[in-house]
């Protein structure tokens, strides 16, 4: 069931493009000697101010709203307004419109915001009480240079928008469908020469057709990442309970998962000697103590601990350190070729060290050829997984290699 949990914000992009349209607003509005500015968004028949910025107090803030046809802004867009407008006293067609009673508007420049498609998304805008004969062409071209920064930084915003949606509507349909399943790969002990463990994988039937880690970074996007984690686990604690007594259960779960307490909501009832936690080494831990305070009750009930990807992760040997795991699983980037690659062994080597010293278990991830395992067997390890000891497969499958295994 792999899994990673640390995914950008994505509440922090938007909270950045706010930003940014802020600051083009005060741009605009000082560069033009204007008292207020303003990003609209036509909406359901209204002009609703999303953005907006004043050089005092003013009716024109974020969140107000008028009837789209009260306003100066259709207007412009349809082209009953000009875009430029240094004194609305001299065009007749503008001390017509309805908003001038609740804000005299004496200068006015008003430029649409089209997106790609050609829709009109609403406008950008700057306005004055009095007029200015001052403003001339240079100066809207000026404004439409900051609109044209607007709208590119708009249709960014949409398009994550859009992408965060759909992110959002697949995770749901796994959540609520069938869409998730569980795969079981064989952990051999390499003394016995017998399966003693399973890792759980979580698999995916899309649309969209992508691996588990980026359904599961997908999830943690969109704030859905614990759910889906939960959901995983769940699926393969079921295994328990027509696994033989004698096989662990190997789950990944996130340090979020673990800190939020949603990894021990899911074990909750499940026999807590015969599960594994395993927490890669490729995601950090920002709070080591926060994240041993979390583990340490789910520990003295049984549960066991695995650090994942050790040797080629995050933060080296740290995770090891500070969690002391019970268990060390070598990345398969240090035993993929170990029996060639003498630097590889000397890593190795020196985990499974630490591993005998400290009382940990390793296991070797990745074992493809024999050659690899009879290395991994010289240098100590307790046991392995990989491709030549057997592929993940569904729990059927596994069941019956385990019966055929008990005949022998």
């Amino acid at each position: 069931m792999k899994s990673i949990s640390s995914a950008p914000d994505a509440a922090l992009a938007f909270v950045e493009l706010a930003s940014d349209l802020d600051a083009l607003l005060r741009a605009a509005r000082e560069h033009l000697g204007m008292e207020a500015a303003f990003i609209s968004k036509f909406a359901e028949g209204q002009r609703v101010v999303i953005h907006a910025d004043a050089a005092g107090p003013s009716p024109i803030a974020v969140g107000t709203s008028d009837p789209l046809e009260e306003t100066y802004c259709q207007r412009v867009v349809d082209g009953r307004l000009p875009e430029l407008i240094p004194d609305t006293a001299l065009v007749p067609a503008a001390m017509t419109v309805p908003v001038n009673s609740r804000m005299p508007v004496g200068a006015h420049l008003s430029l649409p915001i089209r997106l790609a498609d050609g829709s009109v998304y609403g406008t950008f805008c700057c306005l004055s009480r009095a007029a200015d004969p001052t403003l001339n062409m240079r100066d809207l071209q000026v404004m439409r240079f900051f609109a044209d920064l607007a709208t590119q930084r708009i249709e960014r915003t949409l398009a994550a928008q859009r992408a965060h949606d759909v992110k959002t509507e697949a995770i749901r349909g796994v959540l609520e469908g069938e869409r998730l399943g569980i795969v079981f790969q064989p952990i051999h002990d390499l003394q016995k020469n017998r399966i003693v463990g399973v890792e759980c994988l979580a698999r995916f039937l899309g649309p969209p057709q992508q691996g588990p880690d980026i359904w599961f970074a997908d999830a943690n996007e969109v704030g859905l990442g614990s759910m889906l984690e939960s959901a995983a686990m769940s699926r393969a604690l079921r295994a328990l309970d027509v696994l033989p007594a004698d096989i662990d259960l190997n789950i990944n779960v996130s340090p979020a998962t673990v800190l939020d307490g949603t990894a021990e909501a899911a074990l909750n009832g499940w026999d807590p000697h015969r599960i594994v936690l395993e927490v890669t080494e490729h995601v950090a831990i920002d709070d080591y103590a926060a994240f041993v305070a979390a583990i340490t009750p789910l520990r003295a009930r049984g549960i066991r601990l695995a650090v994942d990807d050790a040797g080629a992760g995050y933060a080296s040997f740290r995770h090891i350190l500070q969690i002391r795991p019970d268990t060390i699983k070598l990345d398969i980037s240090l035993t993929r070729g170990i029996d060639a690659n003498p630097d590889h062994r000397a890593l190795a080597a020196a985990l499974i060290g630490f591993a005998h010293e400290t009382g940990s278990t390793i296991v070797a991830e990745g074992v493809e050829t024999v050659s690899e395992l009879d290395q991994l067997r010289k240098l100590g390890a307790h046991t392995a997984q990989g491709y030549l000891l057997g592929r993940p497969m569904g729990l059927p499958d596994l069941l019956s290699l385990l019966q055929k295994a008990a005949a022998f």
